[in-house]
Order: C-alpha cells, then sequence, then structure tokens
C-alpha cells in the first residue's frame, strides 16, 4: 500500500422513542391489563446491541501470543498466535488482513458478474463466460494467437523492429522499453510520453546478477522456462535459442539502474527534445515507434534511467534480430498465457506463480475469471459494486473524517522543531491544497467501444488491452483527467497520487479490521486512521516532499530543512537496514524509505488525532486494555502476514514496502507506546528517546 493516515469514523446508534399524552385534553381510560403471557408478546426484548467483527472491541485478542514481550517482538505479542495457527491456503504467497478482505471483495464480485452472465446482452457475463469456457479455449489452441505470433516471427529485417515493438507496446506485451502517457512532474497540468527501462522477464535485476544461491537457483528455473515456453510454440533448438534470451537479458539487467536509484523523483526527471534524444540513443529508432504507437504531436519527452534506455538501445541495436524475436515471443506467450491453453497456462504459472513466489496451486477459475472480467470492465462493474456494497453514509462519513485527519496534520506541522518558518507556510499551503477521494470516483469511463465477445477470450483480452493503451495515449494535449482513480473501488489498498496532490481510498479497504464502525475508536483510528494518515504523509515522504502544492517537482524548501529532514531520513533508513527477514537478506532502507515515513508519519498524526477526539475526556479503559494499548493493538491487527519464503525473498528485493513485521514495528519510534506496554532498556525494540526517529 503506498500510504497509510489518520481518520477517525463515528458510528452512531440512534434509539428513538415516541412521546405520548402530549394533548390539552384528557387521556381516554387505559384498558384493562392483559394477562402476564400477553405482556411478553406486547414488549418485546430489545434487539442486541450490534459488536465488533473482532473481539470484543474490535482486536482479535485469541491471536495474540502473550507469551512473549511486547519489547522484544511486537508483531509476536500482538499476533504470534494467529501466525502459528493460521496457514497459508495452497493459491496464496502470503496470506493476511488485506488476503482476507480481497477474498471478500471477490466473492461479492463473483455475486454481481455471475448475475450479469445470465443476462446474454450483458457485456460483464459476457466476459466472465468468456474466460470460464475453458473447454473453448483447449479446443482452439493457439489458432487464435497465431496471427501476432506469425507477425513476430515474420519480421524480416531490424528496420521493422520499433513497429514490431510499437504493436506489443498496444498490446501490453513487454519490450526493451516501457512507454505510458502520464503527467509531466515539472509541468502538472500536462500530459506527456515517458519511456523508461524494461526488457527482463524476472522481477529485478539481482535475480540476473547475483551469486546468491537462491536467486542463481532461481536463474537457472527461468531458463528452463524459456525453453519450455519455446518448445509449447513448436520452435526448434528451443534451448540454445532460450539461453541466448537468458544472456541478452543478463546484459539488459547490467545496464539497468536499480530500484532505489529509480525511485528518486529528482534523477528520473530527464526531459528530451525528441529529436535530441532520438540521436543521443543510435541503437533503436525511438522515433519511429512513438510514431508508429500512435502517440500524436510528440516533440518532447521524459526518460526515467536515461543512461540505462540508451545502453538498452545499443544492445538491441547489436543482438541478433532472431534473439530479438524469441524474446520478444516468449513475452508474448507468457502475457497471454491464461487465455491459452492450459498447456501454457500451467507453463507460466510454475514459473511466476511456484518458483518466484512458492504459491503450490493457482486459483480457482472463477477467481481468475473475477480478475479477468474487471480487469477488462473495471468501470462497469465497479458501478454495480458500489450501488450494492458501500452505501452514500459511509462515503459521506469517510469524507469528513478524512479531513479532520489533514487538520491534525496541520497541527503537527506548527509543532515541529527542525522545519523553518518559511518552509512551514509553504507546507501549510500544501495541505490545504489536498484531495481526497472515498469509495469510488466522481465518474465514470466510458467502455462502450471495448467489443466483447462470450466466445473470444483471447480477443476479448487483446481489445481490452488495446482499449486500455489507447485511452491512455490518447491523454495527450488534453486536460488532465482529475476525476481518474488508479484503482477500482474493489480494490483492498489506498494511495497518494503527488502530481495530484490527492489521497484515494478505495471502497473495499474500509473494512474491518481496517474500519469497523462498532469497533472502539481507538483500534479504529490504529488501522484505518494510520492508513488515512499514512496516504496523507505520502506527500511529506522523501520523495513525495519535492512537491509543491500545485503538485510540480520543485525545491520548495530551504537548504538548511532539506539538510535537518535527511538527517531524520538517514536514522530510519539505518533502522531497517538492520532488519534480517532471511539469512543474508535485510530490508533495504532506502528502497523502503517512502513506506517507512508514511508509516512512522501516519501512525504518529493518527494517534494526536485520536486523543484530540477525546475533547479532554480520559480515555476509557475496556476489558482491561488502555486506550493506548488498543490503538497500537488496532495497527498491529491489519499488519497480520504470514509470507512463503520465495515470495518474501522476491519483496525483499523489489517491493517498497517493508515485510508486515517490520512494519508493525515503527512503534518503537512512537513515546506513548513505551508505556502503555511498560517497555523497558534492554528489551530488543527498545530504543532511547534521543534514538526515536520523529520526522513529521
Amino acid at each position: 500500500m503506498k500510504g497509510i493516515g489518520m481518520i477517525r469514523f463515528l458510528a452512531f446508534a440512534l434509539a428513538s422513542t415516541a412521546l405520548a399524552g402530549c394533548a390539552t385534553q384528557a387521556p381516554p381510560p387505559l384498558p384493562p391489563a392483559p394477562p402476564p403471557a400477553s405482556v411478553a408478546e406486547a414488549v418485546p426484548e430489545p434487539a442486541p446491541a450490534p459488536t465488533p467483527k473482532y473481539g470484543t472491541f474490535g482486536f482479535d485478542t485469541a491471536g495474540m501470543d502473550k507469551s512473549v514481550a511486547p519489547g522484544d517482538d511486537f508483531y509476536g505479542f500482538a499476533n504470534g498466535t494467529w501466525a502459528k495457527t493460521t496457514p497459508i491456503p495452497a493459491d496464496k504467497s502470503n496470506y493476511g488482513m488485506f488476503t482476507v478482505l480481497d477474498d471478500l471483495s471477490r466473492e461479492r464480485t463473483r455475486q454481481i458478474i455471475e448475475e450479469q452472465a445470465k443476462d446474454p446482452n450483458s457485456r460483464i457475463g459476457a466476459a466472465y463466460a468468456s474466460y470460464m469456457d475453458e473447454a473453448a479455449v483447449e479446443a482452439k489452441g493457439l489458432a487464435p494467437f497465431d496471427p501476432w505470433l506469425s507477425q513476430v516471427r515474420g519480421l524480416s529485417s531490424r528496420a521493422g523492429l520499433a513497429d514490431l515493438y510499437a504493436e506489443a507496446l498496444k498490446l501490453q506485451i513487454g519490450t526493451p522499453f516501457g512507454g505510458f502517457v502520464g503527467q509531466d512532474d515539472k509541468a502538472p497540468d500536462q500530459y506527456i510520453l515517458q519511456f523508461y527501462q524494461a526488457g527482463l522477464g524476472m522481477p529485478d535485476r539481482d535475480y540476473y546478477l547475483s551469486k546468491e544461491p537462491k536467486l542463481a537457483e532461481t536463474k537457472a528455473k527461468y531458463l528452463q522456462h524459456l525453453t519450455n515456453m519455446l518448445t509449447l510454440a513448436g520452435e526448434k533448438n528451443a534451448a540454445a535459442r532460450a539461453k541466448a534470451i537468458l544472456d541478452l537479458e543478463t546484459k539488459i539487467a547490467a545496464a539497468s539502474w536499480t530500484r532505489i536509484e529509480s525511485r528518486d523523483a529528482t534523477k528520473t526527471y530527464n526531459k528530451f527534445a525528441l529529436d535530441e534524444f532520438a540521436r543521443s540513443a543510435p541503437g533503436f529508432d525511438f522515433g519511429e515507434l512513438i510514431r508508429a504507437s500512435g502517440a500524436q504531436g510528440v516533440n518532447s519527452l521524459l526518460v526515467a534511467q536515461p543512461s540505462a534506455v540508451r545502453k538498452i538501445a545499443a544492445l538491441v541495436g547489436k543482438a541478433p534480430l532472431g534473439v530479438l524475436k524469441d524474446q520478444l515471443l516468449v513475452r508474448s506467450l507468457d502475457s497471454y498465457a491464461p487465455y491459452l491453453p492450459s498447456a501454457f497456462d500451467k507453463e507460466n504459472f510454475a514459473f511466476y506463480g511456484t518458483t518466484l513466489s512458492g504459491t503450490p496451486e493457482q486459483e480457482a477459475r472463477w477467481k481468475r475469471a473475477v480478475n479477468f472480467t474487471v480487469g477488462a470492465l473495471g468501470d462497469d462493474v465497479s458501478k454495480l459494486y458500489v450501488a450494492r456494497f458501500f452505501p452514500p453514509e459511509t462515503k459521506a462519513a469517510a469524507d469528513k473524517l478524512v479531513h479532520n485527519v489533514i487538520a491534525a496534520m496541520d497541527r503537527r506541522i506548527d509543532k515541529l522543531d527542525w522545519m523553518s518558518a518559511d518552509t512551514k507556510v509553504k507546507a501549510h499551503a500544501k495541505l490545504a491544497a489536498f484531495t481526497p477521494k472515498i469509495g469510488y470516483p466522481s465518474q465514470w469511463r466510458d467502455m462502450s467501444g471495448l467489443v466483447i465477445d462470450r466466445n473470444d477470450l483471447l480477443g476479448n483480452a487483446m481489445r481490452s488491452n488495446r482499449f486500455d493503451y489507447a485511452w491512455n495515449v490518447n491523454k495527450l494535449g488534453k486536460p488532465i483527467y482529475k476525476w481518474e482513480w488508479g484503482m477500482t473501488p474493489m480494490t483492498i489498498n489506498a494511495y497518494a497520487n503527488f502530481g495530484m496532490v490527492e489521497i484515494v481510498f478505495p471502497a473495499a479497504i474500509l473494512q474491518p479490521p481496517f474500519f469497523d464502525p462498532n469497533a472502539d475508536d481507538a483500534v479504529n483510528y490504529g488501522g484505518i486512521g494510520a492508513v488515512i494518515g499514512h496516504e496523507l504523509s505520502h506527500h511529506f515522504d522523501d520523495q513525495g516532499a519535492k512537491y509543491d502544492k500545485s503538485g510540480r517537482l520543485s525545491d520548495w524548501w530551504t537548504p538548511d530543512d532539506v539538510k535537518a529532514f535527511q538527517s531524520r531520513l538517514d536514522k530510519l533508513g539505518a533502522q531497517y537496514d538492520a532488519y534480517e527477514p532471511l539469512p543474508g537478506m535485510h530490508v533495504q532502507g532506502k528502497l523502503t524509505m517512502g513506506e517507512n515515513v508514511a508509516d512512522l508519519a501516519g501512525l504518529t498524526v493518527a494517534h494526536d488525532a485520536y486523543i484530540a477526539s477525546l475533547n479532554g475526556a480520559p480515555p476509557p479503559v475496556i476489558d482491561g486494555t488502555t486506550a493506548d494499548e488498543r490503538f497500537y493493538l488496532g495497527w498491529a491487527q491489519v499488519w497480520r502476514r504470514n509470507y512463503r519464503e520465495a515470495n518474501l525473498r522476491q519483496r525483499l528485493l523489489t517491493d517498497p514496502h517493508a515485510p508486515s513485521e517490520y512494519r508493525t514495528d515503527i512503534v518503537r519510534n512512537m513515546d506513548p507506546w513505551y508505556p502503555a506496554f511498560g517497555v523497558k532498556p534492554g528489551q530488543k525494540l527498545y530504543l532511547a528517546p534521543a534514538d526515536r526517529v520523529r520526522i513529521w
């Protein structure tokens, strides 16, 4: 989740009574008293008060392990029994609160889609039916994909490579260069074409370059996967050709920037005139790629990793044409494997699901069909979902409460002892410019132009990808689509968009354990409150803080403020660098910096907001637990998650979020946590007050 912050959801249970006898005339005589048996019938028992989903106050105390000292392992104390007794389902690479809600969201979405499937005129139903008709997919074999595969195989000269890559981009098939249309970070009221490094079939350059035994083993299995895919496609000399693909991608990996380098908003903002950049990367015809891609009127572009893109262009220019074709052939088969005969689907899952993530079994076909239908017709499905599962009063309450969180952050800025008065004024102005988005978009995309055929799964997938590509590239020259969302309302997540100066919370995350209207306020503040504060704080993390009140990448801090900010970031990075989830593999403090800053600030702001919500009243004690205990337990509960080893390894290399256990441990930087749980010097999580990181 990119972001987490503070909000209070208030739920009021209103009891109404009818007042009788308020009249000027005498009341009529009372009727005779009924027999005792009738009294019970006439005066029904009051309905039981609603209870939280988890425990008596919103936290699942049965999942705790009280034999663990919270000062040694707060995650284990809050979640240890849950972690020991909760298996990871066979179709998942990890399992926790996010996946619990994702399962619920898909079950609800399935209800909607299967109702639509009964209507022969429903495009939603047709998309779902096309995926569920596995027999038809098997019967057709590769024939529906042959026109594209023949186009790849038939490339006879390097002169046609840019055109072929342009078609691949439209079909959302990976090429050595990625591209999309997005906001210009230094002119956020304009869209601009952007390019970035690509060309790898594994998740990260380290899978190619590292000598670590597990990663070397994965690389060998990737080579076998390439061989298997070429063999399934009927290609000869598959093993040798697969080795040539791997050799090319290893060179691309060596040319690529690291993920830490690639998350730096300043370093990745590189604007070029089109002709200028094309001349600087002579190994590939970028001008023709852009022309063939359908991007109109492009005179300038952004290149995220220019030195890497130039080196990759040179590698493409030198590589044998046959190797480039084979790479694109395999990438095509992997990209569309879910819509091809089961042999391709199973081979794709064996590597990307089992080898890379450790998942033993593929999801049931209906789950994948729901994913496909939402992916193809997201806004059409979303409209039905929010109408059924997200009542207007929930959205209204959330809108109000998010603004309360923003107010709490506003107060914190005034209290900062390391920021100058001038920068504080600008920080307040940025906060005042925020746009919170709750539940679902204010308008929906018109998807009527997308053709869906219930007898053509592969065609549906290809047309959907082309439709989305055209939607994106056609933004060039148009005003910014400020209403557009990057997630569906069914998504269990939230995000911050720096260029839009917005925070976004889909409907499906506004549920227990994140938010429960029947839970204690302290638990909700520690859950959804910290989620909201996290997203809010992303705009003030190590990268988000580089964007001003209009969403423009700019230098709006004084040099002394930047220095003071960086010194605190360095302390937090060192704290996370020390965590070692797997032998020899540490959390990368610089890769996870943005999320760690947002966790730290978001949870801090959420706690402030909870205390402010009491309006001076003493915080209640419930079932022997103090409000601060319940607040921090609420935070820990949302991070319950068990990982398969392969999935955890991949996350440590690629994920900007630290593993859940260490996200929970951000509490060690917060003063109120110490007295709440009696944490003492000498315990593993204890930090002396001077060593606790305080940023926002």
